[in-house]
């Protein structure tokens, strides 16, 4: 059986030149995709049949009678149907007669059946239920893609966004799907398809100012404007769906990516060149939760000329005991931790001077 991509997927269906695989396995930490993605494989199977054509149906829910069942039962007026079965890491931790049932089965299957079975994120896939499937593997988009879902899954719900808007909530969520996909939902009830969603309705509704994204916070620390990052801290934590670990986890990634910039300086590469050579690297990691790589690579060429190697290396050490003191804490103060270390970063500038 194949093993694809979401992108290969998403291509081969919307061609229709050729009969779905009979049965698929997703697997990969995107579940916004993934639904995507189990979506895209109903409606290739059965179209506007699947009331009668479609059952969705957790693992831990099936035995060996009703999973055979499900898959073998013919369609209805139809030339297929469709089976989705979730949680199915489940199925293959040990040995079971629910296993051995979906094994004799993908030897086997229906030739009028879809099954799609779905491995949730953070899981591995069983490597002999995957030998036996058309395999799609369905990682977090590239950070140079996340602008182009938003306009996409908005207008699947309905929502038309003004660039300020999209660039606001962007600004606030980031790369992470799900929360954009939330926040889409909301506005799409504001609005209700009568009007084009502004900048202020994100404000109003998502809770987020511009100027006081995370990203703001962000640039303010790596710019060592360590009093502004500070002021910051309280209005980006009360936003919806933030907290100090994710400030963290942003912050982390920009002075990684700033001390790997200021590495290639002191290794003698040509300033005007150096956000190209950090461009390089970036798309060979493709670290999750940026925004564009290009966009990035330029701040952090910028910034590594405010920090020396041995600053940014403190500033890491000093990221990482904020980390863990938000994670190990019996009553955390996000508020306090992140301002005490973007205020380090001032600290660490007049030690310097």
């Amino acid at each position: 059986m194949p093993a694809l991509t979401l992108d290969a997927l998403l291509r081969n269906l919307k061609k229709g030149q050729q009969a779905p695989e009979p049965v698929y396995l997703l697997h990969g930490d995107e579940e916004v995709l993934k639904d995507e993605a189990v979506r895209a494989l109903v409606q290739s199977a059965v179209g506007s049949d699947r009331d009668f054509n479609l059952d969705l149906r957790y693992a831990a829910d099936l035995t060996p009678e009703s999973f055979h069942a499900l898959v073998n039962t013919p369609p209805m007026f139809a030339e297929r149907r469709a089976v989705v079965v979730r949680g199915v890491e489940q199925v293959g931790k040990r040995k079971t007669k629910l296993r051995d049932e979906l094994l004799r089965y993908l030897a086997a299957p229906s030739p009028t059946t879809v099954l799609v079975l779905v491995v949730a994120a953070g899981e591995e896939s069983d490597a002999e239920l995957a030998r036996l499937c058309a395999t799609v593997l369905v990682e977090p988009l590239a950070a140079d893609r996340v602008p182009r879902w938003l306009q996409h899954h908005a207008s699947t719900v309905g929502v038309t966004l003004e660039p300020a808007a999209a660039e606001l909530l962007l600004g606030a969520v980031g790369a992470d799907l799900a929360t954009l996909a939330r926040e889409l939902e909301k506005l799409a009830s504001l609005t209700a398809g009568t009007r084009a969603v502004t900048a202020g309705d994100v404000t109003s509704l998502v809770g987020v100012r511009r100027g006081e994204t995370i990203f703001d916070l962000v640039h303010a620390a790596l710019e060592r404007r360590a009093a502004h990052a500070a002021r910051l801290v309280e209005p980006v934590l009360e936003q919806a769906g933030m907290s100090g670990v994710k400030i963290l986890s942003l912050l982390g990634t920009h002075l990684v990516g700033t001390a790997v910039a200021r590495a290639e300086r002191d290794r003698g590469a040509n300033a005007a060149r150096l956000p190209e050579v950090v461009f390089r690297q970036l798309l060979a990691a493709r670290p999750y939760g940026l925004r564009g790589y290009k966009e990035e690579a330029a701040h952090w060429s910028k910034w590594s000329a405010l920090w020396t190697a041995a600053e940014l290396g403190q500033a890491l050490r000093a990221a990482l005991a904020a980390d863990n003191a938000l994670k190990s804490a019996t009553v955390s103060d996000d508020r306090g931790i992140v301002t005490q270390l973007v205020l380090g970063f001032a600290k660490l500038d007049q030690e310097a001077a």
